[in-house]
């Protein structure tokens, strides 16, 4: 393993808390003092169902940023390492913060990610916190995840590989997310006690939220009925119940996340930006540490040297079980405290010796990747040229220019819904398309860049709309989310000027879009039904339902061999520099 700068906060007279899905470890107490409890806290996030090898590399912790980066991920090689640093201190509990399931690879996704759960009660997660993927197939899906079963809520059919799909073993928390009888939709919290030499105990509790912002970025239906409330409030409305429940350290697992701001580590939470500093700014001081997602990015700081009041650490570990956060909680048991505590994030290498040390995971992924290799393997067309999700100044990028046109080809014609112009949100865009040496696309490439599903719907909108949803994309969250378009569809932008004038000279087939006009427009049902922010879209009338997304993009690539990266020339950005 190798392994980065490690983080150490020392801690004053302090107190603790936490607590309901209730677990106990039977182990001896860690040998790091006559009174002190040595335990070990492994966090992940954002795994989106990676349980195979293929393409998985990372920057290893503490490297330059022109480092090679390494192969790692992998189920066996996780579970394998969340083997080897248990067997280090068996005093030990593995955690999530969200997004372990969704937005995956095929060999994950196409299942339901009924192998990732499966993979994860191997490997002995004690709790996750659900994220906003979590929720991409609606509340009812996400119960059968937890609690079983192979009952059909989405078009996919489950136990399509193994009929008895146990469920997750472990559990899912949500403190935040409220149904409408005023009820949690999983437990707020958990809590995990370890059995220590002499029969004492230590009880460590976990509190998990998801981003409040969860109904913006996830489609009305897979979020309906539900509300999402502030992450600090509901955390810290759980502080007095989880000290009653016993439980002497406080964690916060969060899917939300911040941005270091400079290479590696950033060691002082004050550099990093995002929304997390903002919340743990608000966050009661009992919490001790916050595992943090969502943003993909991996860090580990100290919220003290911002808030002395508040000196918690912060972590993330970046993204698809590439990585884990290696936390040590020093506790005196005699004096009901926790005297230190520090975290470093090491790399999931991938060794060869890993698949023997795993052989019911060996099996389990073998036996899936066998059933999606004939789905995955087969060959839909040839391009010209690899497909990037990166974008330039101006936010386009040739994978969502070209998955753009697909969807606009795709109904297009007059019988099909005669759409005009197709738009396509970013975060909807996975995964690079790279064609082999000969040119040939594989369905699994597909997929990987489009995992959800999504219909292609045909909305009628008025030119007021279009201009006010593009507008809208310089007012979503920290930093412009810039919609791909189709060809023949353009416009400029001055992200300078005064909110509501940014954009202007928008142009479809060389006519200015007139704003009294009516269009005819191709998107995605994530974004047609609200998703992403894009609310004005919801009430627009549907004129026509069209093709799955990848099923679009897959007809688009097989009618023209010929066809390569699309030009990033329909927006241009004038901004002054």
């Amino acid at each position: 393993m190798q392994f980065s700068s490690m983080i150490r906060a020392s801690l004053p007279l302090g107190l603790l808390l936490l607590g309901a899905c209730a677990q106990t470890a039977q182990r001896p107490a860690s040998p790091a003092g006559d009174s002190i409890a040595r335990l070990q806290i492994i966090a992940f996030n954002d795994f989106h169902g990676h349980i195979d090898t293929v393409g998985q590399t990372v920057l290893p912790p503490g490297a330059a940023a022109d480092a090679p980066r390494t192969a790692a991920g992998g189920a066996i090689h996780f579970a394998q390492a969340v083997s080897r640093l248990r067997a280090e201190n068996p005093n030990s509990a593995v955690v999530s913060a969200g997004d372990m399931i969704s937005a995956s690879p095929l060999i994950s996704g196409h299942f339901l990610d009924e192998p990732t759960i499966r993979v994860m009660n191997t490997v002995g997660v004690d709790f996750n916190s659900v994220g906003n993927h979590e929720f991409d197939r609606g509340p009812d899906e996400l119960r059968r995840m937890q609690t079983g079963g192979c009952t059909q809520f989405t078009r996919l059919q489950p136990c399509q590989v193994m009929s008895d799909f146990p469920g997750a073993r472990f559990g899912f928390l949500a403190a935040n997310v409220q149904q409408a009888d005023g009820q949690t939709l999983f437990p707020a919290y958990g809590l995990k006690r370890f059995a220590l030499a002499g029969g004492k105990t230590v009880t460590v509790g976990f509190v998990g939220v998801t981003l409040k912002g969860t109904p913006e970025i996830v489609a009305p239906s897979g979020v309906a009925n539900l509300r999402f409330l502030d992450e600090a409030e509901a955390a810290n409305s759980y502080v007095a119940a989880l000290k009653q429940a016993g439980a002497e350290i406080l964690v916060l697992l969060i899917h939300e996340g911040g941005y270091p701001g400079g290479e590696g580590d950033p060691g002082d939470c004050g550099s990093l930006s995002g929304p997390l500093p903002q919340i743990m700014a608000r966050l009661d001081p009992a919490f001790d540490l916050v595992i943090s997602g969502h943003t993909h990015q991996a860090y580990v700081c100290r919220y003290g040297t911002v808030d002395p009041s508040r000196p918690s650490l912060a972590t993330s570990a970046g993204q698809y079980g590439t990585l884990l956060t290696r936390i040590t909680l020093d506790y005196d048991v005699a004096a009901h405290r926790l005297v230190d505590k520090r975290a470093e994030n090491v790399l999931v290498e991938q060794r060869e010796e890993a698949a023997a040390a795993q052989p019911e995971l060996t099996k389990l992924v073998a036996r899936y990747r066998t059933a999606a290799s004939s789905v995955s393997d087969r060959v839909v067309g040839k391009l010209a040229g690899s497909l990037t999700q990166i974008a330039d100044a101006s936010g386009q990028s040739t994978l969502g220019n070209f998955i753009a046109d697909a969807q606009l080809a795709s109904v297009q014609a007059p019988e099909r819904g005669g759409a005009q112009l197709a738009l396509m949100n970013p975060g909807g865009l996975r995964a690079p398309i790279a064609p082999l040496a000969d040119g040939s696309v594989r369905f699994g490439d597909l997929y990987s860049a489009q995992p959800f599903g999504n219909v292609v719907l045909v909305k009628q909108l008025s030119g007021a709309d279009i201009r006010a949803a593009l507008e809208q994309q310089f007012t979503r969250g920290d930093r412009p989310s810039i919609l791909s378009v189709s060809r023949g569809f353009s416009y400029e932008f001055d992200a300078s000027r005064p909110a509501g004038a940014r954009v202007f000279n928008i142009r479809l087939n060389g006519a200015a879009l007139r704003d009294e006009g009516t269009y005819r427009v191709a998107m995605n049902n994530f974004i047609a039904q609200g998703g992403d922010g894009l609310r004005l879209f919801a009430p627009a009338p549907v004129l026509a339902e069209g093709p799955v997304d990848v099923d679009a993009l897959e007809v688009y690539i097989a009618s023209d061999s010929h066809r390569g990266p699309p030009a990033l020339d329909r927006i241009r950005n004038v901004t002054p520099q």
